[in-house]
């Protein structure tokens, strides 16, 4: 099972294109100022079975492709690799934030598998000091992108638009997803 956190079907500021956004649950690196420190702890969020969510997400039509947030999934790996997979098989892109680098990604148990199903991954901890504000996607300035597959590459003019924040009102309440910096400014303080 998948332990995740949250999710948005459709969104256009968590990577290139029309996109499904999932956040794993659970993240040991805990970086200061983490925009999602509610995902730090590993027995929250809900389990989920990949393959039936997967199914889930190549059902929606227009969608680009599947950007894996979190927490942080290379440490639910095997589970986030059958996910990938799946929607990858189904023709979807996959995009991957990590905050290990990618060499350290590499030393984690199925994370071999979980690459090869990645299209653009994009590594490092989120430094709350470095804020990036010219590359597109990206949280702060020591993050790196790598394009794994020739699907994507920064020739791509989204690579290179204004990072965007969406707000989702629901009875649930209000999401707030894309750009780090611009997403810690909306959120009420009590």
């Amino acid at each position: 099972m998948l332990r995740i956190a949250q999710t948005v079907p459709d969104t256009e500021a968590e990577g290139p294109g029309r996109r499904y956004a999932l956040w794993v649950q659970g993240c040991t690196i805990r970086c200061p100022g983490c925009c999602n420190p509610e995902m730090f702890a590993a027995d929250k969020g809900r389990a989920v079975d990949p393959l039936a969510l997967a199914k889930e997400v190549v059902a929606i039509p227009g969608l680009e492709g599947v950007s894996i947030l979190g927490g942080e999934p290379g440490e639910q790996a095997e589970q986030v690799a059958v996910f990938a997979e799946e929607v990858r098989n189904a023709g979807l892109s996959v995009m991957l934030y990590s905050g290990y680098t990618l060499e350290q990604l590499k030393q984690r148990p199925g994370a071999a598998r979980l690459l090869a199903a990645v299209d653009l991954l994009v590594d490092g901890r989120y430094e709350q000091g470095l804020p990036e504000i010219r590359r597109r996607w990206l949280g702060s300035t020591n993050q790196v992108m790598h394009f794994l597959t020739p699907r994507y590459s920064l020739a791509d003019p989204r690579f290179h638009t204004a990072n965007t924040v969406e707000l989702r009102l629901s009875k649930e309440g209000v999401t707030i997803n894309g750009w780090p910096a611009a997403a810690d400014g909306l959120r009420w303080r009590r």
